[in-house]
């Protein structure tokens, strides 16, 4: 078992969780002390900005670059308070995903930046990164790469379960039921939109970040002819393994709801997200279900998820840390890197064959 730091900044854009794990890459040890670092205002208007210019810009842009080093040292501070949070606790390796500005699987392209070089020499510690490239280049979407830590952290569980993360994009891991042996199937996908419109509306109509304990959603109505015509499009009739950009549905999810209510937009972009989820075919009926990401703060999200799914509840109820799952990850596919152990499946994103995940620097 090695101690490993995983870094993760999500399609949310709020900031940088990180957080320690003890792994050998196949099963989990225990879990360190975590932390979430929240990017200045400043820092996540320029990179929101960034992602509706991504697809014209070069790697080398200057303001690509500019905003990647600050995310470096965004991610450089995070890892220094953490350490000093356990000192005792010495990480082997660093998983460094970087910030998604885009998301294209359809063109072999996935575009994480940060400087993981920058990250290395800051924190004198190996740097494993670039996880998704090689999935992409062996056909596969380039994610979700959870999956396989979904997996390790149910190992025990041999009812057929779902773990859904709500972050800016939502993404669903199906386990099926164990057989005799202990194996079981394992899919993924992509369901829909997360938090990322809720966000925006909220941003545009009250100039907050995100719709706070879901006090705009659950003031207004479900406009139910906008939603058919959110769930029409052409994303929702593919079948998984798929995969979403953070502005997959900009923009014309916006401008379906651009005539409703402040209250009644959010209510429809909340409702949005749950039926993607309700309405995504999976290869087994999942009997439980349990909830990450920051949607789960969201009680218009979970209410609706639970009248629509059945059994649902946060991850928090595992006694998991739901705001650092992500971040758990991420060491978790470093170590499996070291080791040279695959990351993602035919059932999960899509690749031709089990597909080792990763770099170093």
């Amino acid at each position: 078992m090695l101690w490993a730091l995983g870094l993760m900044s999500g399609t949310s854009l709020d900031g940088v969780d990180a957080a320690l794990i003890e792994t050998d890459g196949v099963r989990i040890g225990r879990t360190g002390p975590s932390l979430t670092l929240p990017y200045s205002p400043e820092l996540r208007a320029k990179t929101r900005a960034l992602l509706d210019r991504a697809a014209g810009l070069a790697e080398d842009d200057s303001d690509v670059l500019a905003i990647a080093r600050d995310l470096t040292l965004q991610h450089v501070e995070a890892v220094r308070l953490l350490r000093e949070q356990a000192p005792d606790l010495e990480p082997a390796v660093i998983g460094f995903h970087g910030q998604t500005i885009l998301h294209q699987p359809e063109l072999g392209r996935s575009w994480q930046i940060g400087d993981a070089r920058l990250l290395q020499e800051r924190c004198d510690v190996p740097v494993v990164h670039d996880f998704r490239t090689r999935d992409l280049e062996n056909g596969g979407e380039g994610a979700p790469l959870v999956p396989v830590f979904h997996a390790a952290l149910l190992e025990q569980e041999r009812r057929p379960v779902a773990v859904l993360n709500i972050g800016g994009v939502a993404n669903v891991t199906v386990l099926g039921a164990q057989d005799p042996a202990g194996e079981r199937g394992v899919w993924a996908c992509d369901t829909g939109p997360g938090n990322a419109l809720l966000d925006d509306w909220a941003l545009q109509h009250t100039g907050q970040p995100c719709d706070f304990g879901g006090a705009l959603a659950s003031a207004g109505t479900v406009c139910q002819d906008v939603l058919e015509a959110l769930l029409a499009m052409p994303y929702f009739a593919r079948p998984m393994p798929k995969s979403l950009d953070r502005l997959s549905f900009h923009p014309e999810a916006m401008a379906l709801v651009r005539d409703l209510s402040a209250e009644d937009g959010a209510a429809t972009l909340a409702a949005f997200t749950v039926e993607s989820v309700a309405r995504t075919v999976f290869p087994v009926r999942p009997e439980l279900w349990f909830v990450a990401g920051g949607g789960r703060h969201n009680p218009v999200l979970m209410d609706g998820l639970t009248r629509r799914l059945g059994s649902v509840a946060s991850v928090d109820n595992l006694g998991w840390d739901g705001d650092a799952l992500e971040a758990q990850c991420f060491g978790l596919l470093a170590v499996r890197y070291l080791r040279g152990l695959p990351s993602s499946w035919p059932g999960t994103t899509g690749v031709r064959q089990p597909c080792l995940a990763g770099r170093t620097v």
